[in-house]
């Protein structure tokens, strides 16, 4: 039987064709898989192509489909105008590496003159004294660059290459060979491809099973062809295929920096789960009702056309899962909105004499440990450790405090409201009686914000069983949630904690600029630490822009220029974002959009981007997006870090906490971009700026 592949450089050129060509080549390539000799397509062969299997495909009259066609097998390559198709064909050729043994798709070393290679730094005039740059791998054999899956033929530039040449070259080699040489540049120690093997097909390797996509029915090609944007959905590295496949004996959780891939693993694990305990039901959650819908969508690329797997699925914001099993098993709740909280920390404060706290301090400290450590009396408010709350609090200030927030409790009881916190305070309590309700496995997506009750009601109703829990996220992306001991409340992941390391998101110049606000490690309460250290970008790109304006017509104008570039490189305006810190800088946002005559829409927790329109959304809102081009916008002084939060501050202790999530919130808007970033300021701008620079 002929089996039939696709390339991950076909559905990236699929992409950048417009609509009525992609509609053209998909027909074509279901056409093709369905009967292979069928008379009506037209096949020609390259003579000028180094690989002598390589074939074109007409799709249209300028459309061509690049095929590597042997007796026994059928891969598309390519697609694109037939000039273009047919340069690209001339340049690579599939080959066996000799030592690892994986199928990779090698661009031709001789022709590397004829290609055109970005400058994204314009290195300086060097006089002709200047020492050199010294050749980065020079001191690895040919062997040990081999084991990494550096192609024979380019082991010789890779030996060569300095530091300014580094980014430029990885973008001709295979994925594998490219992160190992960026994490070998970084200080790291890269893992050896799997050795060859003579009983293993080269396209089954781990290596190029990430590249090189067997399909064995025509709705598996159809969900691959519908979403060439989504490729994660169909390619997978070896490092996520283990974790999406193992099995743990009990809570697991995958980190990683922004652009690793975390979701990309939770969403997989979702669908391996169900897939391999087939009356099972798998819970998929985050903490927003706009990031489970985005989930959703993305989980639909996987089911594809599997109604049954994608029945017992359930994809939805953990609030709003908490509040529907709680309407179900114990009644409508009635939730009370921050305001009126708010409201009754004011007026219960206000009957207590002699305190000092601010309103700020009293929300934080209800939501952050009363509230959620479900604490009712004053003896458990006395004794609870204040994890992650620096301000000291002695025995007589508790005391004070205590007596407002019984004030709240006693209201919230007399008028039948219950808080978010409260109804999974129940839930955990009295899951054991509706556990027909509750699902087998749960997968939390960005697990770094989840809260002290959220997370006690899953240790409690699902339990430390066999695969039953695991999360995915980054200490580093903590912007809602203050530190406390997962292990406290049963969740114990020591042994269990996995960190991704190749950044498939944001490019190696966004990633590294980004990176410079964050400490090279983070580690949680309980002491389980992740690691920034030799990670690595999948591709490259031009360098972030960062840009301080003397005013705020100045700064419209730089972001009308960048706008206008990008859409004059065929950039489409729901692919662009500009994020903001706070709803305050909404207004300004859209005004630079307007400047470049572009109309903007507000993301909201319930809607993502509008087709035609430039997104506009706060750093908050924008936590699980991604655009291929993002401004960060008005990072001015005392608005990043933003100046109401440092006034609220009832202790300095508290104010390096404060100073964390800020810069936690510019690193989430930075590296929501994939190919362009802008940061944009103020005279006096953020003092975050620097570090963003490296000053």
């Amino acid at each position: 039987m002929m089996e039939f592949r696709i390339a991950d450089t076909f559905t990236d050129s699929l992409a950048k064709l417009n609509g009525n060509e992609q509609k053209a080549v998909k027909q074509t390539a279901f056409d093709l898989q369905l009967d292979p000799t069928s008379p009506g397509l037209s096949f020609h062969k390259l003579d000028r192509a180094k690989d002598k299997n390589f074939w074109s495909m007409r799709v249209s009259r300028d459309i061509r489909i690049i095929v590597h066609k042997t007796k026994n097998s059928l891969l598309l390559c390519y697609v694109d105008h037939h000039d273009d198709a047919y340069i690209w064909a001339q340049k690579r050729k599939i080959e066996v590496h000799p030592k690892t043994g994986a199928a990779q798709l090698v661009e031709v070393r001789e022709t590397v003159q004829e290609i055109k290679i970005p400058q994204y730094v314009e290195a300086p005039t060097q006089p002709e004294e200047t020492k050199p740059q010294p050749a980065l791998f020079d001191k690895y054999s040919d062997d040990d660059l081999m084991g990494y899956g550096v192609p024979e033929e380019w082991l010789g530039d890779v030996k060569a290459a300095n530091e300014d040449e580094l980014l430029s070259l990885v973008d001709h080699l295979p994925g594998e060979a490219a992160e190992a040489l960026l994490e070998l540049a970084t200080g790291g120690v890269p893992t050896p491809s799997m050795a060859a093997s003579t009983e293993l097909n080269p396209f089954e390797h781990p290596d190029a099973q990430r590249r090189f996509k067997l399909f064995t029915d025509s709705d598996e090609l159809e969900q691959a062809l519908n979403f060439p944007w989504e490729k994660w959905a169909v390619f997978l590295h070896p490092d996520q295929r283990h974790i999406v496949e193992h099995d743990f004996n009990g809570p697991a959780r995958v980190s990683g920096s922004a652009g690793t891939g975390k979701t990309v693993v939770a969403l997989h694990r979702a669908v391996s789960l169900a897939k391999r305990n087939p009356e099972a039901k798998v819970f998929v959650t985050t903490f927003t009702p706009l990031l489970s819908k985005q989930l959703d969508r993305k989980l639909s690329y996987l089911t594809g056309n599997n109604q049954q797997l994608a029945e017992r699925i359930v994809v939805q914001s953990i609030d709003e899962f908490g509040i529907a099993l709680f309407e179900k098993e114990l009644g409508q709740p009635a939730v009370p909105t921050q305001s009126m909280i708010k409201k009754l920390l004011v007026d219960a404060s206000s009957k207590v004499a002699d305190h000092k706290f601010t309103t700020r301090f009293l929300e934080s400290e209800w939501h952050q440990v009363v509230d959620a450590w479900q604490l009712d009396s004053w003896e458990a408010y006395r004794d609870v450790a204040r994890l992650g709350r620096k301000t000291r609090l002695g025995e007589n200030h508790r005391k004070l405090l205590w007596e407002i927030f019984k004030g709240v409790r006693e209201i919230l009881d007399q008028r039948g409201l219950i808080t978010i916190s409260s109804i999974f305070g129940r839930l955990a309590k009295e899951s054991s009686s509706f556990s027909s309700s509750l699902p087998d496995f749960v997968v939390v997506d960005e697990a770094q914000d989840i809260t002290v009750p959220q997370l006690r009601f899953l240790a409690t109703s699902v339990g430390d069983s066999p695969n039953r829990l695991f999360f995915a996220g980054d200490l580093g992306q903590r912007i809602f949630q203050t530190p406390f001991s997962w292990k406290s409340l049963g969740v114990d992941i020591r042994g269990r904690s996995r960190t991704l390391h190749i950044n498939y998101r944001t490019s190696q110049q966004i990633r590294e600029q980004a990176d410079r606000l964050l400490p090279e490690a983070m580690s949680d309460v309980d002491g389980i630490r992740e690691s920034r250290r030799g990670t690595v970008s999948a591709f490259s790109g031009p360098p972030p822009v960062v840009s301080v304006l003397d005013t705020i017509e100045a700064e419209y104008g730089c972001i009308s220029d960048w706008l206008k570039e990008l859409f004059a490189k065929n950039y489409l305006p729901e692919e662009v974002c500009l994020i903001v810190r706070s709803d305050d800088e909404i207004p300004r946002a859209q005004a630079a959009v307007k400047t470049a005559e572009n109309e903007s829409f507000v993301l909201d927790a319930n809607s993502g981007p509008s087709e035609g329109m430039v997104s506009v959304c706060t750093m908050h809102m924008a936590k699980g997006l991604e655009f291929r081009a993002v401004a960060v916008v008005a990072c001015d002084d005392e608005i990043v870090p933003l100046q109401s939060r440092m006034e609220s501050i009832a202790d300095n202790a508290d104010l390096e906490d404060v100073y964390e999530t800020e810069r936690h919130l510019l690193y989430v808007a930075c590296t929501r971009a994939r190919d362009q970033l802008l940061v944009t300021g103020v005279e006096p701008a953020s003092e975050f700026l620097d570090d963003l620079l490296g000053c």
